[in-house]
């Protein structure tokens, strides 16, 4: 009788788990990433949103951006109008965001930090493809606002979320 010992046909090296932006994490907290260039600007999103009980990750650049949602789902992911804006101007990040599966984007509440747009500008939010623009000059309000609006949109998409979860969509 030949018993040789079966061995994973794959090596470890193949799958690249750097870009997991936890190692642990309890599945009940909520998670955001930070899309913010202005080391400022960082500072006072981290400080508000670690207040609301959210698992931060700030990423420099799209790619490590990219990286860490091809392993979390974040609640939310708040980006800056201007971050790693490519060589033809276009912010890589609000673009795959937009251009992400709909079933899946339902699940992320995306904030868009602007200075040119006034916040809680309701038709621009539907024009850039997010759920919240917040005025770099109001950014120290980010906590209570952000907590408002989350919260009017958890009711908006309640029925949808809850019929979703029921046929196993979620």
């Amino acid at each position: 009788m030949n018993e040789e010992k079966l061995e994973p046909d794959f090596n470890e090296g193949e799958i690249d788990y750097s870009g997991r932006p936890f190692d642990y994490r309890d599945m009940d907290s909520s998670t955001c990433m930070i899309c913010e260039q202005d080391p400022i600007l960082r500072q006072k999103l981290r400080e508000n949103l670690k207040t609301l009980n959210y698992n931060v990750v700030e990423p420099n650049t799209y790619k490590e951006a990219h990286k860490f949602t091809t392993f979390q789902t974040f609640n939310v992911i708040v980006v800056d109008e201007a971050f790693d804006l490519g060589q033809d101007g276009v912010n890589s990040m609000l673009q795959y965001l937009a251009d992400m599966a709909m079933s899946l984007r339902r699940q992320i509440f995306v904030v868009l930090i602007s200075s040119t747009f006034a916040t809680l500008d309701y038709m621009n939010t539907l024009n850039q493809s997010v759920n919240l623009i917040i005025n770099k000059e109001e950014i120290s309000e980010i906590g209570m606002i952000l907590k408002r609006e989350m919260e009017e949109n958890e009711y908006f998409y309640h029925v949808f979320k809850d019929f979703q979860r029921k046929l196993g969509k979620n």
